[in-house]
C-alpha cells in the first residue's frame, strides 16, 4: 500500500510562504496540497491562482490542488496553467461530474473527486473507474485545525473495498485532523495519501514530523 504525505499550505506562514515551501522541498513529503476556497461553497476564502502561479516556480513537489468552490469546471485551464499534477473537485459542486473529470484529464492533469463527510461513497459507483483519486474529507471543509470525524476510518475501509472489488488502482486521500494516531488508523484502513496541515507546520521539526507520518 502506498503511503504518501501531502502537507497543506493552508497551515503555512503566509508571510513566509517561500520559506515554508522550500522546507517542504527538503522533506520527504510527496505532494504539496493547495486548498482554494471561494467563501461560497465553503465559509472561508484562502488564496487564488496568482499564488498557484508563484508556487510553480518554487515547489519541487507535485501540486495537489483542491478546489472548494462552486462551478470548478470554469477554472480547469487556470489550474492546469499553474502546473498542477492533481485537480480535486467536489462531488457536491459539480452538476456534470463526468464531463468535468474528462476535461481535467484532457488538460493534462490527474483527476480527483472529493466527498464531504456526509456524502456516501455509493455516489461514486458510476464515476470511480474514471478517477485517479478520491479525496475523503475527514473534517467539514473550510477551516483548518478541526477535530477528526471518526467515521472516516470506516468510510476509508468501505472505499478501499469498492476499489479493490472493481480491480482499480484509484488512490484514496484523506484531509482533516491528521496526526500520528489518525494517520496510523487511516493507512491501516487503506488510505494512500494523507493531507496534514497544522500537525506539520506547527511542529517543532516539520521535516521529521513528515518522515514520522510516513512510517506510522
Amino acid at each position: 500500500m502506498t503511503r504518501m504525505i501531502a502537507p497543506s499550505l493552508l497551515a503555512a506562514d503566509f508571510m513566509n510562504l517561500k520559506r515554508d515551501v522550500e522546507m517542504i522541498n527538503r522533506s520527504e513529503a510527496d505532494w504539496l496540497h493547495l486548498d482554494i476556497m471561494d467563501g461560497v461553497f465553503v465559509p472561508n476564502i484562502s488564496f487564488g491562482f496568482s499564488v498557484l502561479d508563484a508556487l510553480k516556480d518554487v515547489s519541487t513537489k507535485p501540486l495537489d490542488v483542491h478546489l472548494m468552490i462552486v462551478e470548478p469546471q470554469k477554472f480547469i485551464r487556470e489550474v492546469a496553467a499553474s502546473g498542477a499534477y492533481m485537480m480535486n473537485v467536489h462531488f457536491e459542486a459539480c452538476q456534470h461530474l463526468h464531463r468535468t473529470v474528462a476535461a481535467i484529464k484532457d488538460a493534462g492533469m490527474k483527476a480527483g473527486v472529493t466527498l464531504n463527510p456526509h456524502t456516501p461513497i455509493a455516489m461514486l459507483e458510476d464515476i470511480i473507474r474514471d478517477l485517479d483519486m478520491v479525496l475523503l474529507m475527514s473534517v467539514n471543509p473550510g477551516y483548518g485545525a478541526q477535530k477528526f470525524i471518526e467515521h472516516s476510518v470506516e468510510k476509508t475501509e468501505r472505499l478501499r473495498n469498492m476499489i479493490n472489488e472493481k480491480g482499480l488502482s484509484t488512490w484514496i486521500e484523506l484531509d482533516g485532523g491528521i496526526n500520528s494516531d489518525t494517520a496510523r488508523r487511516l493507512f491501516a484502513a487503506g488510505a494512500d495519501v494523507l493531507v496534514a496541515g497544522n500537525y506539520v507546520f506547527n511542529a517543532t521539526d516539520p521535516i521529521q514530523t513528515i518522515k514520522d507520518l510516513k512510517s506510522v
